[in-house]
């Protein structure tokens, strides 16, 4: 998806050409991962000639949204308050975090409060 969101819409051929830098990848490789992406309704797939055109269905910011959505779901239980403890090992970038989520952070700064106070008395 990072290499199709900059081109807007591409070929199997011309994503694997955009890939091939950073990640060579079989031609078949990238069609298995597009044709699964059509089938999710992440992407959007249509035939032009012989090859098929593929275009996001999702921007890079909702992917992400969607991404960490199900990261919190799957692996905290729905719990933002548990993905900022797993976290907050990094207080900065926990702050951010909260400061981020704003008044959905549902006692987040109280959990990093009561970390502050744990790292203190190390």
């Amino acid at each position: 998806m990072n290499t199709l969101w900059p081109m807007g819409q591409g070929t199997v051929r011309e994503i694997r050409d955009g890939l091939a830098a950073r990640r060579p990848r079989a031609y078949t490789t990238i069609m298995t991962i597009m044709d699964r992406l059509a089938r999710k309704g992440v992407v959007e797939r249509r035939k032009v000639g012989r090859a098929y055109m593929y275009s996001p269905n999702l921007s890079a910011e909702e992917a992400r949204t969607h991404a960490l959505g199900q990261v919190i779901d799957s692996f905290f239980g729905g719990s933002k308050e548990a993905l900022l403890a797993q976290l907050s090992g990094d207080v900065p970038r926990a702050r951010a975090a909260v400061a981020a989520l704003g008044s959905d952070g549902d006692g987040a700064e109280e959990l990093l409060a009561g970390k502050r106070r744990d790292d203190s008395r190390s």
